[in-house]
């Protein structure tokens, strides 16, 4: 057997194990006896409530994670530096707030206001790095009549013109409640203070925090009229999203509710809950690969009550975002190297998202190698933008970025039809506005060289294979930095065509591509 082979041997065991114990652990707070009851933090049993006493929940159902070659435990390590790879992409949600102490007998008086105690639990993981928060808790009851906004998933053709405002959802005071004890004295107080939400939760460059609304609005509810129609046992991840037809704003969102499912330790992947009203997208189908479940949050009626719910960060909280507008030094790096050789200068956190993507559409994880006898084999994919309906507000028509896109794309093909390579090379029409998901990402994974004008299309490289190449055709009217910067923090060899305006010389995209064959032996 190769090192390579026992090492990944090794690897599949240590991450199966590993996993074991995450669920172990998970199922402890869960556990179904003859008498049901939940074991609490403090390992003091707390008796279920009449209602809940009639389900059984031995079993917490969902999708199993995969195993991920590239995955690293998301521990609450105190020892992460404030700015390095792991506090921006990594376990850097390291400071722990508890908002509320599930005790059966103790009454605590929270740091930054609410207070009680009782069945009820919630608490934050704070980031330094990212300035935001992760948040979760227990035995919460949404009020999905407080709670204003469209009802959402409906097909976009149904509600063109609808203002994003309606979308967007805005909570009234108890749109959620925790249940608090039996102190009637603690019945509509608020669970945080704003002193709270603004060390821990502000603002930033975001106008409508609906995360920081969300919080602001939940009350503490004594036990005798913490009522509900409808329990959900499973682990629920609560998102909002905001600009969710754009493919590189889903994938900050995607990222940042991945990153609030490993902080939190679920040992499944949780069960997806919009809290926004938006129409359906295809970007859904990945949300639908990635988590358990999908549902919006008006498709529920009444009071319904979670038994562990987590609150995702907005998608502009994540690096990918901030390292627009700030300096995020760090590049990208094998997994097994990093283990051997920390440094806090690079990260495989990005390839590990990567692989959870793959893995999400049952696409392999390891790079196909050719036989020797074989004559290599290279995808070159051409991401194209074309015209298409998004959103409601939306004309149809996809600004251009790269004006003559069909001559370039037509010359490239004329060029490699009509010349011999060392291997062979086989040009692909990524027209990813009208392919399901799982094909954009399978070709993706496919291709040894990615070519693309700026443009949403190319935040795909999050799930391309370590060895693939990019080559980025930049209008002088969007030299924006996001795709140079995720194939560094991905480790990414990475090349740019800058134009003079928004057409491009097809010799010059020649040339380039010539080049980059040239190194992969071509």
């Amino acid at each position: 057997m190769s090192r390579r082979k026992a090492f990944l041997l090794k690897l599949l065991v240590y991450l199966f194990f590993l996993n074991s114990i995450s669920f172990f652990i998970y199922l402890s707070h869960y556990k179904s006896e003859k008498n049901p009851s939940f074991i609490i933090e403090n390992h003091t049993k707390l008796p279920l409530l009449e209602e809940e006493k009639k389900k059984n929940f031995s079993f917490v159902k969902g999708k199993p994670w995969p195993i991920l070659p590239s995955y690293s435990p998301w521990n609450l390590n105190p020892n992460v530096r404030v700015q390095s790879c792991e506090g921006y992409f990594g376990s850097g949600f390291n400071k722990k707030i508890d908002l509320l102490i599930r005790s059966p007998e103790i009454h605590t008086s929270a740091n930054y206001g609410g207070g009680g105690g009782g069945g009820g639990w919630f608490r934050c993981f704070y980031s330094e790095t990212l300035d935001s928060s992760i948040c979760e808790g227990g035995r919460v009851r949404m009020n999905i009549d407080r709670i204003s906004m469209s009802v959402g998933g409906e097909n976009l053709e149904l509600v063109i013109g609808r203002g994003e405002e309606e979308e967007l959802p805005t909570f009234e005071p108890g749109s959620f409640e925790i249940e608090a004890g039996n102190d009637q004295r603690v019945n509509g107080n608020e669970l945080v203070s704003q002193e709270f939400l603004d060390q821990f939760v502000p603002e930033g460059v975001v106008v409508r925090h609906t995360m920081r609304s969300l919080l602001d609005s939940i009350r503490l509810v004594n036990s005798e009229e913490f009522k509900c129609s409808q329990w959900v046992e499973e682990p629920i991840l609560l998102v909002t999203r905001f600009e969710y037809a754009n493919l590189f704003h889903t994938v900050t969102d995607w990222y940042s509710a991945y990153a609030a499912s490993r902080v939190t330790g679920v040992p499944i992947r949780p069960h997806l809950v919009f809290l926004d009203g938006h129409c359906k997208s295809q970007l859904e189908e990945t949300w639908s690969a990635l988590f358990s479940s999908l549902r919006y949050a008006k498709n529920f009626s009444g009071s319904v009550c979670f038994r562990h719910v987590i609150l995702s960060p907005l998608g502009y909280e994540t690096a990918l975002f901030k390292g627009l507008t700030e300096v995020i030094n760090c590049r990208g790096a094998e997994a097994h190297s990093l283990w051997q050789n920390p440094n806090d200068l690079k990260t495989a956190r990005l390839t590990e998202f990567g692989e959870m993507i793959r893995a999400s559409f049952g696409l392999p994880l390891e790079e196909i190698r050719v036989q020797k006898s074989q004559v290599p084999r290279h995808n070159v994919l051409f991401v194209r933008r074309e015209d298409y309906l998004a959103h409601p507000r939306h004309d149809g028509r996809v600004e251009s970025r790269l004006s003559n896109e069909q001559e370039v794309f037509d010359s490239l093909k004329v060029w490699i039809d009509n010349n011999s390579f060392g291997c062979e090379v086989n040009l692909v029409n990524g027209l990813f506005a009208h392919m399901h998901m799982k094909e954009q990402v399978r070709a993706i994974q496919d291709a040894s060289v990615i070519i693309g004008a700026h443009g949403a299309g190319l935040t795909h490289i999050v799930a391309a294979t370590s060895k693939a190449i990019i080559l980025e055709i930049i209008s002088s009217y969007f030299r924006r930095p996001h795709f140079a910067l995720i194939s560094q923090w991905r480790g990414l060899e990475y090349h740019a065509i800058n134009l003079d305006g928004s057409s491009a010389d097809p010799d010059v995209v020649i040339g380039h591509l010539r080049q980059i064959l040239g190194s992969l032996g071509c």
